[in-house]
Parts: C-alpha cells; structure tokens; sequence
C-alpha cells in the first residue's frame, strides 16, 4: 500500500532506519559473551542484566537521562530508559563501541 492510498485515519512516520540483522547479531554477541564471562557484584548477569548495565551506563556517558525512580510495588528501584529494541543502527553501532571500550578498560 501506498501513502495516497492510506485509509484516512492511518499516520506515516519518517524516522531514521532501524539497525541491520548484522548490528543486531553482533550486539548480542557481544553482550553474550560478556555475560558468560564476566562476573558483576559478585556472581555471572544474564544477558538482559548485561544489556540494561550497559545500556545505562553508555546513555549517562553520553549525557542522556537515564531515570531512578522507586519502584511502583514500594520494594526498591527501578532505572528508567530508551531499549535497544528502539535505537537507530548508527545508536547500537556507537553502544558497540562504548562495550568494546568499556571491556578493554575493564580488562586492564
């Protein structure tokens, strides 16, 4: 379907493309391996720990917001972001490389 074809209460949307099959494979990849190999506050994360860990860290080093708030059942807190499900491939590319220099750093 076409845009001048579009039933009258549909939206058209431009907005930057979203990321490649190949950014996606090595993002997870790379978070994976990560998550296999490298312990935080004591013990392995899971991939999605390790994603929200560095998903986190990388928009605060990039002076976005990254919010705390407490959480709605009153048992703790809970830290508020953009997922990677929502990035542009050039946002996951740049997460890429604050993983691969983050892990450099930690290394040493």
């Amino acid at each position: 379907m076409d845009i001048d074809s579009a039933p009258d209460d549909w939206v058209a949307e431009v907005k930057p493309p979203t990321r490649s099959l190949e950014v996606n494979a090595a993002l997870h990849a790379e978070i994976s391996d990560i998550a296999a190999t490298v312990p935080w506050a004591g013990k392995l994360r899971d991939v999605t720990t390790w994603k929200r860990l560095l998903t986190a860290s990388w928009l605060r080093a990039r002076g976005e917001a990254v919010e705390v708030l407490p959480a709605l059942d009153g048992h703790g807190i809970d830290v508020i972001f953009e997922p990677t499900s929502q990035m542009t491939g050039a946002q996951v590319r740049e997460l890429l490389d604050y993983i691969g220099a983050w892990r450099n750093e930690w290394n040493t």
